[in-house]
């Protein structure tokens, strides 16, 4: 049925078969799949349970579609839109910090580790739409998070197949054991901010309402969810929303630092939009929407530096897809640097920072524009990819529109693949006072 064509070829892991599929023409046709009966590999989502729980990233079928339901509502643009004030407060600690390093040091530059500091930016950001008032309790549930996500990137094997005897033996019972109580304590700490919730549901205005409680509300008001589930549901998400909505947009932000300080045309560009668009250097809702240089600057990040390194799925039944018969076990893998490299799909420049390539959206950047999807395919295409690009603009528009940026001479580019990709070694950014 299938061969070995380059961009299309099966492999096997033990008793898994999986097929590649990096053709254009396949990826737009699983992109307009919507059968449940093609969803996330379950020996993957089995092993992500620590970090996800049961939460819309891991969850197909039925309960997957229950889910998505729910949370879709809380990520509309509209509801975005308001939470533009939250992000410019969440930033005024990186920009003072960075300010004060600078004085500090008696001289024109400082030297900083962006990922560091915008890794804390993007946890009180989602901490503040997660829980609110509480958020320094959240950003106690995200640490402990970011520590399950670095014990298990440790043996990332397991998401490709790959998992060696070695990988099953380093993987002792003590680091289990760590896991295990950690995923207890995040649970524990998350269900006694539901429990404040609950109390404070009835008082708050809808405007006031943080996302945990909307999705308190939600779970609480659906007659389809058991009481048991609810509950689940509430914890799952919370962990859910850190890891898609903090880490993802951190390292994001991350890489836009590290291609800008390689091209200060582009810092200049994107400096002169702000001052045109925002005055006084803050931007606003609608500054943001109408910031094109930005919204160029960022899409070519995420082509060149797309945060998830793939898009998998495993058909859970026998499924048709454009003209490939998939059986039911196999797993789908779409690699998605392979896609936006592509010189085939994006001209012999396909390795070039061009952020010029967007000018006129997506639709005019390639020759196919399915195949760029740095937020996913189809019908699980990230709920928070409207977030995540008001919050990028926000944070590159105040930085930029305070520092010029260059690169130390200590960065060391080692793109690392821990669960997400980024940068192994840190960015190590010079950042002077404008």
């Amino acid at each position: 049925m299938f061969g070995l064509a380059g961009k299309l070829y099966t492999y096997s892991t033990g008793m898994k078969q999986h097929l590649y599929v990096n053709q254009p023409d396949l990826v737009r046709e699983m992109n307009q799949c919507i059968t449940l009966d093609l969803g996330k590999p379950t020996y993957i989502t089995n092993k992500l349970a620590p970090m996800l729980g049961n939460g819309i990233l891991r969850a197909n079928g039925l309960s997957w579609s229950q889910q998505r339901k729910l949370v879709a509502a809380e990520f509309f643009k509209d509801k975005v839109k308001g939470m533009v004030g939250l992000m410019i407060e969440s930033a005024q600690p990186l920009l003072r910090k960075w300010e004060q390093l600078i004085e500090s040091q008696g001289s024109a530059t400082a030297e900083v580790k962006v990922d560091v500091d915008l890794r804390g930016f993007s946890a009180d950001v989602i901490s503040r739409v997660c829980f609110g008032h509480s958020y320094s309790k959240g950003k106690e549930v995200f640490s402990k998070l970011r520590s399950i996500q670095k014990a298990m990137s440790k043996h990332g094997g397991f998401l490709f197949g790959l998992s060696s005897f070695r990988d099953k033996l380093s993987f002792t019972s003590k680091k289990q054991n760590e896991i295990t109580s950690l995923e207890k304590e995040i649970e524990s700490l998350i269900w006694e901010l539901v429990e404040e919730r609950k109390r404070e549901c009835s008082e708050a205005s809808s405007s006031e309402k943080d996302l945990m409680q909307l999705l308190l509300e939600a779970a609480m008001t659906d007659q389809s969810l058991g009481k048991d589930f609810s509950k689940r549901f509430i914890v799952d998400n919370c962990k859910n929303i850190y890891f898609a909505g903090h880490e993802t947009t951190a390292v994001a932000a991350s890489w836009c630092l590290m291609l800008l300080a390689l091209h200060p045309e582009w810092q200049t560009r994107l400096r002169s939009e702000v001052a045109e668009l925002c005055p006084n250097g803050i931007p606003d809702a609608d500054s943001v929407a109408l910031m094109k240089t930005g919204a160029m600057v960022i899409q070519e990040v995420l082509r060149l530096y797309p945060p998830a390194a793939f898009v998998s799925r495993e058909a859970y039944e026998d499924i048709q897809i454009g003209n490939l018969n998939v059986p039911k076990g196999v797993c789908l893998w779409t690699l998605i640097p392979t896609l936006h490299r592509d010189p085939e799909i994006w001209g012999p420049d396909a390795n070039e920072f061009k952020p010029e390539r967007f000018s006129e959206g997506v639709s005019k950047a390639c020759k196919f524009p399915h195949a760029y999807v740095p937020f996913g395919l189809g019908t699980r295409l990230c709920l928070g990819k409207n977030f995540a690009l008001v919050q990028l603009k926000v944070v590159l528009a105040l930085i930029i529109s305070k520092f010029s940026v260059s690169l130390s001479p200590n960065y060391r580019h080692s793109p690392a693949y821990r669960m997400i990709v980024e940068p192994g070694h840190g960015v190590d950014i010079l950042i002077q006072k404008i």
